[in-house]
């Protein structure tokens, strides 16, 4: 087994930006992207196009922000491992990261595994159908988009982050639906309260999408209403899921703290956890913001943390 001084697991912004910064450094990072667990790139390889993430005026597609972050990492010798870590132990140094085809043992690790957003299972809205296509998981890296503006948008949740995903959809949709199965929003009376003000806001109660049609794209949905069972179609402009996030920590096996939610609980300011050596980047240890953006700024703290700690080992 190969011993290394740093391994990064994840390849989205968090990762990659981790890769640059500790293999400009001279760290000589090996970086699993993951293979079968999903996207190498992660969350952006499902996206289309990126406009808000700075520096490119006219926009981005994901996957060629990704492959660019992927091959500034190479430029400066990172080793991509294309494939998925399976388990890791955290007990004693130097750590073990063990792959479906690689195992290393490192000196410092960075977990940048992200999270998965959850989608349901609604005809029309999966791979091959309208998923990006007018059917995405976050209004504010899309909203924005030519195809939503001034369309009627539907919003899938009841929480907090759904109220939030609505009202910043307001600024572009015609009208936008928040469809809820209950009676009663889960968010906190405040965002409920906003919700039901906003004058570009509907609430179908008692409401769940039953499925999404369109030609190329996203053009109606029909809704069905879970206590009298009668179902309606209406014009839709596009449809946002909005029913939390899975954060990416199952290889784990508890030997990092988590927080109640299941991310990775790090030290308020920093991306330390409760183990020495192991920094956490990007969307697995970040429940608020969840952008590129903030994912890349993580991604450079654990680096030069990794760096400074890794100094001070020696």
């Amino acid at each position: 087994m190969k011993k290394v001084k740093l391994v990064i697991v994840g390849s989205g912004p968090a990762g990659y930006t981790a890769a640059i910064y500790s293999a400009r450094a001279n760290l000589e990072p090996v970086l699993f992207e993951g293979f079968f667990s999903g996207p190498a790139g992660g969350q952006l390889m499902t996206t289309t196009d990126v406009e808000n993430y700075p520096g490119f005026p006219e926009g981005v597609t994901g996957p060629e922000l990704m492959q660019s972050f992927r091959g500034q990492a190479t430029r400066f010798g990172t080793v991509v491992e294309s494939d998925d870590v399976v388990e890791v132990d955290l007990s004693q140094r130097p750590y073990t990261v063990k792959g479906k085809k690689a195992s290393y043992q490192a000196d410092a690790v960075i977990i940048s595994t992200g999270a998965t957003a959850k989608r349901l299972d609604i005809p029309g809205t999966g791979e091959g159908e309208f998923w990006q296509k007018g059917v995405t998981a976050c209004a504010v890296c899309d909203g924005a988009m030519p195809i939503f503006r001034n369309r009627p948008l539907f919003v899938i949740g009841g929480g907090d982050s759904a109220v939030e995903e609505a009202l910043f959809l307001t600024k572009y949709g015609s009208t936008v639906y928040l469809v809820h199965r209950r009676d009663e929003l889960r968010a906190s009376k405040i965002m409920a309260d906003r919700a039901k003000k906003h004058p570009k806001v509907e609430i179908l109660w008692d409401s769940v999408i039953t499925k999404v049609d369109g030609d190329k794209v996203v053009s109606k949905v029909t809704i069905q209403n879970v206590k009298t069972k009668e179902e309606n179609e209406h014009e839709a402009g596009g449809v946002f899921f909005a029913v939390g996030h899975v954060p990416n920590t199952g290889f784990l096996n508890g030997q990092v703290d988590l927080h109640d939610n299941g991310y990775i609980s790090v030290k308020p300011g920093t991306c330390q956890t409760n183990i020495e050596g192991v920094f956490a980047a990007g969307d697995v240890q970040d429940f608020t913001y969840r952008q590129a953006i903030t994912a890349a700024g993580t991604g450079c703290m654990a680096a030069l943390e990794a760096e400074r700690w890794l100094a001070e080992q020696e």
